[in-house]
């Protein structure tokens, strides 16, 4: 297993590697979706990973992978502990993505490489990173309306680590940061585009739905 000081080093060299402009094909058929989700009694992991129709939302295929986990709880080495198991996720899929929008962050990160960062480098795919709270940096509160953007900033110097997205009139917003070969305005939008109703995106929340079904099949199918 890596260590804590290896992770951290990993961290930090491959975040001089991503790219944060559009890499996108044009017209974006599929997104997907990521979700990692944990069992509390056991050290059991699921990693989900949805495609859908990026025009209509529907489900085309469906992909999860239920393992041990093989790295400790560490703030800010969260994707050592997730990557696995959506790594073996996404080989399954019959239908890669053009884009994958991930449950938590990419630059917006202490070290500027999240999940959806360390996802996005180690497949060389489009990702997005899509936080339900904050990790780092600061910002002034969005305007209440749907469609509200205010800067993440970084609290050394200023530089602009994401968006704070207000994905439903009145919600709590939403921090979205570039994963890989993706700009932070065409990340934003597309969040925007995929939260039809709810604060979450839709790719977020189908994904959390198979990874906690995939989570308790395989503790059933363990304890027969």
């Amino acid at each position: 297993m890596i260590s804590e000081a290896a992770a951290i080093a990993e961290q930090t060299r491959l975040s001089k590697t991503i790219i944060s402009v559009d890499h996108l094909p044009h017209p974006v058929k599929f997104i997907a979706g990521t979700d990692v989700e944990y069992d509390k009694e056991t050290d059991l992991i699921a990693g989900s990973i949805v495609v859908l129709n990026y025009e209509t939302l529907e489900i085309v295929e469906i992909s999860t992978h239920c393992m041990q986990v093989t790295f400790p709880y560490i703030p800010g080495l969260f994707s050592f502990r997730e990557l696995p198991p959506l790594l073996v996720a996404y080989e399954q899929l019959q239908q890669k993505p053009d884009l994958i929008v991930c449950d938590g962050q990419g630059m917006a990160h202490p070290r500027r490489f999240g999940m959806a960062s360390h996802l996005g480098v180690t497949i060389q795919q489009p990702t997005i990173g899509c936080g339900k709270t904050r990790l780092c940096g600061y910002f002034e509160e969005p305007a209440p309306e749907r469609g509200a953007v205010s800067p993440l900033l970084a609290e050394d110097n200023q530089e602009v680590i994401g968006n704070v997205l207000r994905t439903q009139t009145g919600i709590n917003p939403v921090y979205v940061s570039v994963g890989h070969m993706i700009s932070l305005a065409t990340a934003t939008d597309i969040v925007l585009k995929l939260a039809t109703s709810y604060r979450l995106p839709e790719t977020t929340r189908i994904a959390d739905n198979y990874g906690r079904l995939a989570l308790e099949e395989y503790k059933k199918s363990r304890s027969l």
